[in-house]
């Protein structure tokens, strides 16, 4: 194992990446916006699930974008219910928790929703909701298992690491890593910053797809990886995923901060992670992409 995951910088990577603010300074002006201000459909933000990013937290800047757009930002602060869901067209949920791990990040961890919240989500996805599904490294990959799966998803609640490990992974569509569809059209790379990994069902189509080169690492508390710690191989599985069910749509991502504009770390220890890091500018674009065809 050791010859495969570099385990001190996946340490240094959780010195950074544990210490997350939004960056307030991002801006990002759009020359054709999809809609006049305020005059584009509702999306609403998923806030009630102990939710690692929200609307005026580390999403601000997603939310920034998004506006910026055209459309109307909403936080959802209740549970999943059919009727109200239906005031949104977009549902975002990103990063979500049970409550038993707000502040522990160790095994188990159980689902952020209820059987009933799931049915609720299904049921409005399969009536022409449009729901887009983010769940970053274990726990959130746990925390959204059981949601996913109803789609037929299946996430592993662990780190995909690349053999290479840095700050963070790149894809490109020159290796097929990126794949060429209607939601990367004039993209040749996006980045992401330790996400998880899921298999996808027959009918989904892949955004971003990982390979042999990544390792999932699936540990008992976050972060915390030694010899024992459980692997998978990432060849067939992805961090990226979308697909049309029933009368709606969805799209499935393993990493959240590549869509937003976060300072990591603290002090002299600082980086840029999302939007405002140069090399993650065409993640503004992939985030424009799958907005526009949520939408459609």
């Amino acid at each position: 194992m050791k010859k495969i995951i570099p385990f001190l910088l996946f340490a240094l990577n959780f010195s950074i990446f544990s210490q997350q603010v939004s960056d307030t300074a991002f801006n990002f002006s759009i020359n054709n916006p999809a809609y006049e201000p305020l005059q584009g459909p509702v999306i609403m933000i998923d806030e009630y699930h102990y939710n690692f990013h929200t609307l005026e937290g580390r999403y601000s800047p997603f939310v920034k974008l998004l506006r910026n757009d055209g459309y109307i930002l909403k936080s959802y602060d209740d549970k999943f219910d059919y009727d109200k869901l239906k005031e949104c067209r977009i549902l975002v949920i990103s990063n979500p928790l049970d409550s038993s791990n707000r502040q522990n990040w160790t095994l188990p961890n159980p689902s952020a929703f209820t059987k009933d919240e799931i049915s609720a989500v299904k049921k409005w996805v399969e009536g022409g909701g449009r729901l887009f599904l983010i769940a970053d490294h274990m726990p959130f990959a746990g925390a959204a298992h059981d949601l996913a799966f109803e789609f037929g998803f299946e996430f592993y609640n662990g780190f995909a690491a690349y053999k290479n490990q840095s700050m963070y992974d790149k894809f490109i569509k020159a290796d097929n890593s990126l794949a060429e569809n209607e939601i990367t059209v004039n993209l040749d790379t996006v980045l992401s910053f330790t996400g998880s990994a899921f298999k996808i069902p027959a009918s989904a189509k892949p955004i971003i797809s990982l390979n042999g080169n990544y390792t999932v690492l699936m540990p008992v508390i976050a972060w915390e990886f030694n010899d024992s710690t459980p692997t998978v191989s990432g060849e067939g599985l992805y961090q990226g995923a979308f697909m049309e069910f029933g009368k709606g749509k969805i799209v499935v991502f393993g990493e959240a901060a590549m869509f937003s504009a976060q300072i990591a770390g603290s002090g002299n220890n600082q980086t840029k992670m999302g939007f405002n890091l140069p090399e993650a500018k065409n993640n503004i674009k992939l985030l424009l992409n799958i907005i526009h065809w949520l939408d459609r």
